[in-house]
């Protein structure tokens, strides 16, 4: 387009589902595999709406053997007559209209899982074909849609159904040129969000078929939360039996929340709006926080367990060690902050705070064996607290190149902009002296150490900030600990972890990746945390030097290479074999180098992880890596 060039005719108008279709990312996020399960759950949404109606007992989510997926509910089924504003079906309207449904206050529902009201006709836009049947007044109706929801032809009866049955049958195949990462289902992750649904909507079953391998799931949890909190803490040892269960409703928002300590040192607390998850939690988390705190250091003074010398338990205190689950139903959730997941309703903050508070303080005066439990154990977390805030002081950056441990020294690099600026944590003292070589000394910091740091799942945060390895890991990265951690001190925008390719390099990796999750969590969130890839062979082949990755990079070499050429392979040991130029040409110049992200698509998939690497018990630890022992990294 130029300046001589601009009129009415410039402006593109999309009509219908073609917007979903130019702008996919805008209704859905993303189009990688992430959008690829959105589009499961925009309909599996629909499904639980009506079960929290009232009206809907069982779902089913089926993979079929070409991608494609079934969800069949018995809920009423969608409405089959003539819409009074379009003209043409309900269903059609539905399933080819943008913001149709029955959740934007006709009394359709009254709480609502779906975010925006375009689920339906977002994932027709999205497939190649839907297929879509309603089990109404003995009547099969049918209606097909192809090609980004195309209709062919109208919604008809195709066959006649038991008088009693009634519910809604949707299939649909994602369309490749839009999802062109990948359009094959990962049945784990389909897995754990229908187990997620199950417990958060108790008495709701929901079945997942895979018949691409014939596999099949059934989640019925009548218990609901109280049953989520149970599986979470299964790995772990309750410092009290009972699981606190309380819930109630006020104009009209319902407040549930589950919870039990358990003796480890990190806090696992999980929010639900309307089933969706708020990980960045909001009014109705806040609420819950302020009373946890309030009630415990009032009942901790009326049973004198907690003393007149005893400072007042600060929220830090109150949660070390707790599993807890919060699920708010709203009829208008009000939802901001970067991830559209926080909940905003000012007026929540107050009701989760007085149905919480209510009820855990009748637990805590009913039960005084557990209640006394709970208060020593946020003593001791008090105490801890005052002896890390001691520790921290240790941490704090006094100057450039002042960070050192009892193996080696932060060598820094020279740009103060963190955008750029990288740091490589190496394990072992030849390859931290290859790395401080090799380097790119203006971008490039490299911090060494020795073995393998302390396994923090293990640990308060006092004893972590006595660790000198630790100590210099956290004054590096200048983002401070604990309450005062703040990530826009962040000095390094690339945090990578450079250990070996064996079983050693990825248990140190693990442990330090432990180490970011539980102290560090945003770094790993916000995606600043990486692996190095070191290559595991060399091919040398007269003065040619060739790396390969893995076995499938060196076996293509190879084949790549001129008959009766003569070549040596030779599979590295460890980093520290190689020189500081090899070290740069392979792992660290960003002209080369392969780097893995450590991203955190699910928090509570990555506790699961950790717990069972890192925690006590062995059987899950050895379950675990029996399972997945296919994988070279942790991937969260």
């Amino acid at each position: 387009m130029n300046g001589e060039h601009y009129n009415e005719n410039d402006i593109q108008v999309l009509e219908g589902l073609e917007a979903v279709r130019k702008r996919p990312g805008m209704y859905i996020g993303t189009t990688s595999e992430r959008g690829l399960n959105h589009l499961v759950w925009e309909i599996v949404d629909n499904s639980v709406d009506e079960a929290l109606a009232g009206y809907c007992d069982d779902i089913e989510i089926t993979i079929n053997k070409d991608e494609s997926v079934t969800v069949k509910d018995d809920g009423r089924g969608i409405p089959t007559g003539i819409h009074p504003k379009t003209g043409v079906s309900t269903v059609e309207t539905i399933f080819t209209v943008l913001h149709a449904g029955g959740k934007f206050g006709g009394g359709g529902y009254k709480v609502s899982g779906g975010l925006h009201g375009v689920g339906a006709s977002v994932v027709n836009a999205l497939s190649t074909m839907l297929e879509v049947k309603i089990y109404q007044n003995g009547n099969v109706y049918y209606q097909k849609y192809i090609n980004g929801g195309h209709p062919v032809g109208k919604l008809e009866i195709i066959d006649k159904c038991d008088p009693e049955r009634t519910g809604t049958s949707v299939t649909f195949l994602p369309d490749p040129t839009i999802f062109k990462e990948t359009t094959i289902y990962n049945y784990d992750t389909l897995r754990h969000r229908a187990q997620e649904l199950a417990f958060l909507n108790k008495g709701l079953q929901i079945k997942l078929i895979d018949l691409r391998n014939n596999k099949s799931e059934a989640f019925l949890y009548n218990g609901g939360i109280i049953e989520y909190v149970k599986m979470l803490n299964e790995n772990k040892t309750p410092i009290h039996d009972d699981i606190i269960y309380c819930e109630g409703e006020e104009d009209g928002i319902e407040i549930e929340v589950a919870l039990q300590y358990n003796d480890g040192y990190s806090s696992n607390i999980y929010s639900f709006t309307n089933n969706i998850n708020t990980v960045e939690g909001g009014t109705h988390e806040e609420g819950v926080r302020l009373a946890l705190s309030r009630i415990i250091n009032k009942y901790g003074k009326a049973s004198n367990i907690l003393k007149e010398k005893d400072d007042t338990l600060t929220s830090d205190d109150v949660k070390e060690g707790l599993t807890m689950i919060i699920s708010c139903k709203h009829p208008d959730p009000q939802f901001e902050g970067q991830t559209k997941t926080k909940l905003g309703n000012a007026e929540v903050r107050k009701i989760a705070s007085n149905v919480f508070g209510e009820k855990l303080e009748k637990f805590l005066m009913e039960n005084p064996a557990e209640a006394k439990l709970i208060l020593e154990k946020c003593i001791l977390a008090s105490h801890a607290r005052l002896a890390a805030k001691k520790a921290r002081e240790t941490t704090r950056r006094k100057g450039g190149l002042e960070i050192t441990n009892k193996w080696g020294k932060l060598t820094d690099c020279k740009s103060n902009d963190p955008s750029i600026s990288e740091i490589f944590i190496v394990e072992g003292d030849s390859a931290g002296g290859s790395a401080k070589d090799g380097r790119d000394y203006m971008t490039q910091a490299v911090l060494p150490l020795r073995g393998k740091i302390l396994n923090v799942e293990k640990a308060r945060l006092d004893r972590a900030l006595n660790n000198e390895e630790i100590r210099s890991i956290i004054t590096a990265f200048g983002t401070g600990i604990g309450e005062e951690f703040d990530i826009s001190k962040l000095r390094y925008h690339k945090i990578i972890i450079m250990a070996d390719a064996d079983v050693d390099g990825g248990h140190i990796r693990t442990l330090l990746l432990t180490l970011f999750y539980r102290f560090f969590r945003p770094i790993v969130e916000q995606g600043h945390v990486y692996a190095a890839q070191p290559p595991l062979f060399k091919v040398v082949h007269g003065k040619t030097i060739h790396w390969c990755l893995n076995e499938q990079e060196r076996d293509d070499y190879i084949s790549s290479l001129p008959e009766n050429t003569k070549y040596e392979i030779s599979r590295n040991k460890g980093l520290g074999e190689m020189d500081a130029k090899e070290l740069r040409e392979t792992t660290m110049s960003i002209d080369n180098r392969v780097l893995k992200q450590i991203t955190v698509e699910d928090a509570m998939l990555a506790d699961k992880v950790f717990e069972t690497l890192m925690g006590e018990e062995v059987e899950p630890r050895r379950q675990f890596i029996e399972e997945n022992a296919r994988y070279a990294e942790l991937d969260i």
